[in-house]
């Protein structure tokens, strides 16, 4: 199965990690930046990006407890916020959970 349309939140949180990036200098890397212009033109998602994507919020929901800035604010944020952003936020952890689930059956 292939075709994945990420959700309007997904597209949204990434589209506010490529302003708060833009705008503070900080967060992400080239892939982040790659993967939130697909998710914020809502282009579709093959298996490999869902697995991927599932992949990245495992390996980063420890940034959460970075300090050098804060979680969650966007007048401050910390560069681990804009990434998980950038990846789709919260919104695209459950999406591509929820998708991997369904494919891993």
């Amino acid at each position: 199965m292939a075709g994945h349309v990420p959700p309007k939140a997904v597209a949204d949180a990434a589209a506010l990690g490529l302003e708060l990036r833009a705008k503070f200098k900080r967060g992400g890397t080239d892939v982040g930046v790659k993967r939130a212009e697909q998710l914020k033109a809502r282009r579709e998602c093959s298996d490999a990006d869902i697995a991927a994507i599932s992949s990245y919020f495992k390996r980063h929901v420890v940034d959460k407890d970075a300090k050098a800035h804060e979680w969650g604010d966007n007048d401050d944020p910390s560069a681990g916020y804009v990434a998980w952003l950038l990846w789709g936020g919260d919104a695209g952890e459950k999406w591509a959970d929820g998708v991997k689930a369904k494919l891993d059956g």
